[in-house]
């Protein structure tokens, strides 16, 4: 990309209403800001058939054991590494299921290495070291579009035959048009110019946590709204098992303890047991029978 292609995009614009902004009070700065934020909220909603379209082949492939790998450089790259690491607490997933790709790896989350941004190269090697395949679906994430290490990653994806989703942005883009879906976001100028950490970050997480939490949803790891395979891996969660199974059964909280002792703090076993009348092996078997689907192992 050239330094006068990335001065064309609208994310990199100037936003004519905070062209005062350092004049302005504090509550109009805060005004200003929320403002812009519901802008990253309606360019997503925009989308909805794209993320339909995307959510519906990743379930599929997910059943075929595929997995969910999410790609990024800068922000994108940290807020795929945030998306992929709240997967396993929150749905009891495998964290080989959900993956994050990041440019300049992990450490870039905590120290930003934006050269790394630049290395098609190290993309494609780095998407290639997954053994990327047809069962697999990538999320291409950037604000720009062009973003050289996505684009090489993309060429890995595209190689071993995985789903490719994008989720940028501006509108025509080359990581777009190499995608089968395309998420354009279209946010336009930030507050302060460039800084695609504001409403194209914001729309970018509002993107990944619709794509990831509704595949999970589709999968069995939630019961209506209730995270029945949340992990009970610390004193809040072990909190939050009981009160989920609570809802979920109507049981007291003597009963629903005992489930949940005797099902080895399995959130889902515990629900099914008490629902279905059954002990923790019958529960685990009928789980496992339905897919996952608490309803579907509660009717067998």
């Amino acid at each position: 990309m050239t330094s006068s292609d990335l001065d064309r995009l609208a994310t990199e614009g100037r936003l004519p209403a905070a062209a005062d902004l350092d004049l302005r009070s504090t509550r109009e700065q805060v005004d200003l800001m929320a403002a812009q934020d519901r802008v990253a909220v309606d360019a997503v909603a925009a989308n909805r058939d794209r993320l339909v379209e995307a959510i519906d082949q990743t379930v599929a492939r997910l059943r075929r054991g595929g997995r969910l790998i999410e790609v990024g450089a800068g922000t994108p790259g940290r807020l795929a590494v945030l998306d992929a690491a709240e997967c396993g607490p929150t749905f009891g997933v495998d964290e080989r299921q959900v993956v994050a790709v990041m440019a300049g790896g992990f450490d870039a989350v905590r120290s930003a290495t934006e050269h790394d941004e630049d290395d098609h190269d190290g993309g494609r090697d780095d998407l290639a070291a997954l053994g990327v395949g047809p069962d697999d679906v990538v999320v291409a994430v950037s604000a720009s579009g062009r973003t050289p290490y996505v684009l090489g990653a993309l060429a890995a994806a595209r190689a071993g035959g995985a789903y490719t989703v994008a989720v940028v942005n501006n509108p025509g883009s080359p990581i777009a048009a190499a995608c089968a879906v395309a998420v354009e976001a279209l946010t336009g100028p930030e507050v302060l110019a460039g800084s695609t950490r504001l409403k194209a970050g914001t729309a970018a997480k509002l993107v990944l946590n619709t794509i990831s939490t509704l595949v999970m949803v589709q999968l069995g790891h939630t019961h209506g709204d209730l995270m029945i395979d949340v992990r009970a891996s610390n004193d809040k969660l072990r909190r939050r098992a009981q009160r989920i199974v609570q809802e979920a059964t109507g049981e007291s909280a003597d009963a629903v303890a005992a489930a949940l002792a005797a099902s080895g703090d399995e959130t889902k076993t515990a629900t099914v047991m008490l629902l279905a009348g059954v002990d923790a092996d019958e529960a685990r078997a009928r789980l496992a029978a339905a897919g996952g689907h608490v309803r579907a192992a509660i009717a067998r």
